[in-house]
């Protein structure tokens, strides 16, 4: 294949959304307390309801940290999403990946992430998100070898589907050099 069927193939897959992924659980206290626990995060609005309640007006609902915008649509130990949850895993595999290794671009390896946080997640709210690729660089070279930069959008919701948060993970998809070398 050449490199423009193969960016064609590649740009082919922009903008396409997939979803929604759900939550296994509603967004709870168990998990913001183990959250900023594991993280030493103290702020009272957490674990205090009556202080969130003020601060935020949550109707005596604890907020979740904006961090954990992520979390509450992670897929577990079994590796999917719970019942209803669109059926393309991330998990599995993207179908843009394939594409990616069936040029040779088999090394992978994540860049950069950028949340951006729009509404306050409570207690109670029920958190999926719509995946889709936003962008596709041109070929670049890198230390690691010849690649691409992926950026995947997920948009993150609750259950009036409000916006409450968007994430951008971008990764490099790439020949290494030490294998580029070898052919």
């Amino acid at each position: 294949m050449t490199q423009e069927e193969l960016e064609s193939r590649l740009q082919s897959y922009v903008g396409v959304r997939e979803g929604p992924y759900l939550g296994w659980d509603q967004v709870n206290r168990a998990m913001i307390r183990h959250w900023c626990d594991a993280m030493g995060d103290g702020n009272p609005v957490y674990v205090d309801a009556a202080l969130a309640s003020e601060v935020y007006g949550t109707d005596n609902a604890v907020v979740a940290p904006a961090t954990m915008l992520q979390a509450w649509t992670m897929v577990g130990y079994c590796g999917k999403h719970p019942p209803g949850s669109a059926s393309i895993e991330v998990s599995d595999g993207l179908p843009i990946i394939d594409v990616f290794y069936e040029a040779g671009f088999n090394g992978v390896v994540a860049t950069n992430c950028e949340q951006d946080y729009h509404q306050t997640i409570v207690e109670g709210d029920d958190i999926h998100h719509y995946s889709s690729i936003e962008s596709v660089s041109g070929r670049k070279s890198t230390g690691l070898g010849e690649g691409y930069f992926m950026t995947q959008l997920f948009e993150y919701r609750n259950q009036r589907e409000e916006l409450v948060g968007e994430m951008r993970f971008r990764t490099l998809h790439y020949i290494p050099a030490a294998q580029a070398g070898q052919g």
